[in-house]
């Protein structure tokens, strides 16, 4: 079997022949999908649907249509997607919670706050509003282009005349191939303002725009808590992020018992994914400061936050909610838009109002010439009409004798084709009608709007005081005194994080820490100092016994010279033999742990070696946020950390396993955040052993027999540090420790 090769095929790399599909789906997705205009503030598919309404007539002043009868025209004729799409488009500019200033009138069920879905789009019905008829304003007076729909069998236009600010008003969210947008709605009234304010001051900047333009206005309401600095940023280089914040309430109740009521929330939250999470980090002991939450929503949220104590104030338990819920959420602005060149463009706020003017002032020349036109139109027949008038009896007579009166009328009376057709097309009962004085009258009223209109044309000065009388029409009409226009986000100040105290948090309760020598840890209610009944591991025993209390951090000291952190009330507590402390701590397999000691603010620590140097550090140095730990003491092997005690005292007495003692005062130790630190006691083939601090009017204690002892006379040991030492005193430990 034989083939043969086609002329029409062409060798083509894959990758290049990719690249180039893939160029042309990117720009498509980005220019006919998901980028609003910046002039009307639609994409293609809102474009569609509101002409498709249009030309259903469903205005406001008509009756409903159902919406699939909508989607169909959409799909037949402008839009050649899938319904459900176009439906579920349809269905979002009808939602008030989700539209600052809908553009489709709905009837029926279009979803709620709570994420339900809309009714089937049989059930459902729709008009446009008083919004959407201000966008096509104009559109039956070429005020912009029209370009062929997918089909060539109708037309649509290409950018709707936007009379209405739609892109700031509305907003706009979208991801294309490789960008995306994302910008919030605003209040009308202060976008009119903003816009007024332009026209009349065109070199201003940004940050006085802001005066007008407090920052978003969502249909949710909520608080926008962010600094003047910070708007002004976000809308100089058209990104950045408000923190908005949901808007509650304190309600008392009784025996000095409150509650919190939640009635707003942010803007995109869905109302019972947010109760459903709460609820989940309720029951996972992860919200310690609320107790219940409850939905007692109608056509109004109301979301009850119960506390846990009546101890804990209400802005405490919401900055804890704040940082942990969707009560608080970040809305990104990129004001990516395509311009009116349809190239995409990260614009400013100033840039974005600029746009719109020009786009407005560009509609009015053409809605301006295009009437003018129709006046020169209807002057020329008018001025027939008028000699017509003046001799219908000959006008009668020519075209009841002539086969062909057309050519006879030019000449006789100096007519132009248009008007020799007008007049022939003329009906006997409108000549009747034909009065010199009405016509005259028109022609005047037309004559001065022609030159009204002539000026406007050729004066950009009058042109702008249009725009401006237009735009103050659109201010009016959707005043902040109506209920639609009322700024419903509340501008707050930049809110700081409030700092919630772990005991806030966490029920105080005395614990005892159990920590073995093979580095299991565990944590028994109550302070118990009988530890012998305590059961470990085979081959394991007891290292240390702490008591503390849940809210304690309690700091572990490694021999890596590491410090870690862990909260006592994370500490696995119960009778058996607990957890690896490396299961908390990322705790190196060939370190282990020195010491435990309770958190002290502003205690300082005396840190040390193995080869006996170390340095003072404060307690608040050494604490660690992340599993990592702090290094605070550097060691190289075969040296290691050995050594943490508080030093409490203007001595210190220090032991090594040569038996050798050493004392001086404490001031010799340095104080440091971070090192090797200095020679404490010199050794010949012994280690560092011990430590201990002491006030020299108190004497030196340590264990002797079955109790303390207390050295007095300290001269024959008192030396400078980094001496070799001397014998300790007669009963001292044979442990060389000064506990025993």
């Amino acid at each position: 079997m034989s083939f043969e090769t086609s002329q029409n095929i062409k060798e083509t790399k894959l990758a290049d022949a990719l690249s180039e599909r893939y160029l042309a789906y990117a720009l498509s997705t980005i220019v006919a999908r998901s980028l609003p205009d910046v002039r009307d503030g639609l994409k293609p598919v809102h474009r569609r649907l509101l002409f498709a309404m249009r030309q259903l007539k469903l205005d406001p002043a008509s009756g409903f249509k159902k919406c699939a009868r909508v989607v169909g025209d959409v799909i037949g004729k402008y839009h050649p997607h899938g319904d459900a799409s176009v439906y579920e488009a349809m269905v979002r500019l009808a939602q008030d919670f989700a539209v600052r200033y809908p553009l489709v009138d709905g009837q029926g069920n279009f979803g709620n706050i709570d994420g339900d879905k809309a009714a089937a789009m049989r059930y459902t019905e729709a008009r446009l509003t008083a919004a959407a008829v201000s966008l096509m304003e104009g559109l039956d007076d070429n005020a912009v282009d029209f370009d062929k729909t997918y089909d060539g069998e109708e037309e649509e236009p290409t950018v709707m005349p936007a009379s209405f600010p739609n892109l700031l008003a509305n907003g706009s969210s979208g991801i294309a191939v490789g960008m995306a947008t994302n910008i919030p709605p605003h209040n009308i009234a202060e976008v009119c303002d903003a816009l007024m304010y332009l026209i009349k001051h065109t070199d201003t900047d940004t940050a006085k725009l802001i005066d007008f333009i407090k920052g978003p206005d969502f249909p949710t309401g909520g608080i926008l808590c962010e600094s003047r600095d910070s708007i002004v940023k976000t809308y100089e280089t058209g990104r950045g992020a408000f923190k908005i914040r949901a808007k509650w309430e304190r309600e008392d109740l009784e025996r000095g018992q409150y509650q919190i009521v939640v009635t707003e929330i942010p803007y995109q939250v869905v109302k019972s994914d947010l109760i459903m999470k709460i609820a989940k980090l309720l029951s996972e002991k992860k919200l310690p400061l609320l107790a219940d939450i409850r939905d007692e929503s109608s056509d109004v949220t109301r979301i009850v936050l119960e506390p846990k104590s009546r101890t804990v104030s209400p802005e405490q338990l919401m900055a804890h909610l704040y940082k942990n819920t969707d009560l608080q959420i970040n809305f990104n602005l990129n004001m990516n838009v395509l311009d009116a060149d349809h190239t995409p463009k990260v614009m400013s706020l100033k840039e974005v109002l600029t746009a719109f003017l020009k786009h407005r002032d560009i509609v009015l020349t053409r809605r301006s010439q295009f009437r003018l036109d129709k006046i020169n139109h209807r002057m020329e027949l008018l001025k027939g009409y008028m000699i017509a008038y003046l001799n219908l009896d000959r006008v009668i007579e020519i075209i009841r004798t002539e086969d062909d009166p057309k050519p006879l009328l030019i000449e006789e009376f100096s007519l132009s084709d248009i008007q020799v057709e007008a007049i022939l097309n003329m009906r006997l009962r409108s000549l009747k009608k034909l009065e010199e004085e009405q016509l005259r009258r028109e022609l005047e009223d037309l004559t001065k709007e022609r030159a009204d209109l002539t000026a406007l044309l050729g004066d950009s000065l009058l042109r702008a005081k249009k725009i401006y009388d237009q735009i103050g029409e659109i201010k009016k009409q959707f005043s902040q005194k109506t209920s639609l226009g009322a700024r419903k986000t509340q501008i707050g100040d930049a809110a700081p994080d409030i700092d919630v105290p772990i005991e806030a948090m966490i029920e105080k309760e005395p614990i005892t820490i159990i920590l073995s020598k093979q580095g299991w840890v565990r944590s028994l209610k109550g302070h118990t100092t009988q530890t012998d009944d305590l059961k470990f591991k085979e081959g394991d025993s007891l290292k240390q016994a702490l008591t503390a209390y849940t809210t304690d951090n309690i700091l572990f000291f490694a021999t890596n010279g590491r410090f870690y952190t862990l909260p006592g009330f994370k500490i696995l507590g119960g009778r058996g033999f607990g957890e690896p402390i490396r299961l908390s701590i990322d705790l190196p397999e060939d370190a282990d742990i020195v010491t435990m000691f309770v958190h002290q603010p502003n205690e300082k620590l005396l840190v040390a070696s193995q080869k006996g140097k170390g340095f003072l550090v404060s307690s608040n140095d050494v604490t660690a946020q992340t599993r990592a730990g702090k290094i605070i003491l550097n060691v190289s092997p075969p040296d290691k950390a050995v050594l943490c005690v508080p030093a409490t005292g203007d001595h210190v007495a220090v032991i090594g396993t040569n038996r050798k003692m050493v004392i001086f005062k404490t001031d010799e130790i340095p104080a440091m955040q971070r090192g090797s630190g200095v020679i404490l006691q010199k050794y010949t083939g012994a280690i560092l052993s011990d430590a201990r601090f002491f006030n020299e009017q108190d004497g030196l204690p340590f264990a002797s027999g079955n109790g303390t002892r207390i050295e007095r006379n300290i001269l024959p040991w008192l030396a400078k540090r980094a001496t070799v030492g001397k014998i300790p005193p007669v009963g001292f430990p044979r442990s060389n420790k000064f506990s025993g």
